[in-house]
């Protein structure tokens, strides 16, 4: 069963998309515009296995079409360029897909007193094999590539955090010393964050990314793709982090220069 698996994703991974799945991701999806021939090559081939292994369910009366899912799955392997990974958001199972903004029920502990409300979501992830979206969402942050807001880089940032398990705001690294750089700097970026905003004081960081620190990394993701250069200039450790782990280089592709990418991201 696995060696037929991994035949039949080696295969995906060669096939090229169509020419009309081009033309409609060139039109759609702007963060593609920089990306190096080779980089597009990968991410077809990415988006065929997404597309052919992750099930698509439409909610509140949407029904969810093949341009739909295609724009989902460009913009959600983008994060796994470069990656060597034949996982495609393993345990990931199914990306349930909102017209809007829904309301899901919020849990809140404060003072040792648990209160439930409804609150408004663009996306969430869960740990059971699903995650969620709001389209209106996602269709605006495909073609604003520069406002610092992506829903699917925030919420698969946060399946990436989940490969093993936890939400922690530290996905799989490759060895002991990469752990101890990651703690450290995003610790680092974490904690001026929090500074900035308990003084209310601006950062090129969303302030959501206080949550926690499975919010932070996510938020850091999609200002990392969004707003690399403001990124890089504010947080140069951070942006050189995330850089590493993701195997991209935005800020150097947005100023036409060859990405600098470090071996054993």
């Amino acid at each position: 069963m696995f060696g037929l698996r991994r035949r039949r994703r080696a295969r995906l991974r060669r096939t090229p998309l169509e020419p009309s799945q081009r033309s409609l991701l060139e039109r759609r999806v702007g963060w593609l515009h920089p990306l190096p021939p080779d980089a597009r090559r990968e991410l077809e081939g990415l988006i065929q296995v997404f597309l052919d292994e992750k099930r698509f369910e439409g909610c509140g009366g949407l029904v969810v079409t093949d341009e739909m899912r295609l724009v989902i799955a460009a913009q959600a392997c983008l994060l796994l360029l470069g990656r060597g990974d034949d996982d495609v958001y393993r345990g990931l199972h199914s990306i349930l897909v909102y017209p809007h903004a829904y309301l899901a029920q919020a849990r809140q502990v404060q003072g040792g007193i648990v209160t439930e409300q409804l609150s408004a979501r663009a996306g969430e992830t869960w740990s059971r094999g699903s995650l969620v979206l709001a389209w209106d969402h996602v269709e605006q942050a495909a073609g604003d590539v520069h406002d610092g807001h992506n829903v699917v880089f925030h919420e698969f940032a946060h399946q990436l955090d989940l490969s093993d398990g936890i939400a922690d705001g530290t996905p799989p690294l490759p060895s002991r010393s990469r752990y101890l750089a990651w703690g450290r700097i995003l610790g680092e970026a974490y904690a001026d964050l929090r500074n900035r905003v308990d003084r209310h004081r601006p950062s090129v960081l969303d302030g959501y990314g206080t949550t926690n620190p499975a919010e932070f990394f996510a938020v850091a993701t999609e200002c990392f793709f969004e707003r690399p250069g403001p990124l890089e200039r504010a947080y140069p450790d951070l942006y050189a982090e995330l850089r590493r782990f993701y195997r991209r280089d935005p800020a150097a592709l947005l100023r036409g220069e060859p990405e600098r990418l470090e071996e054993g991201g």
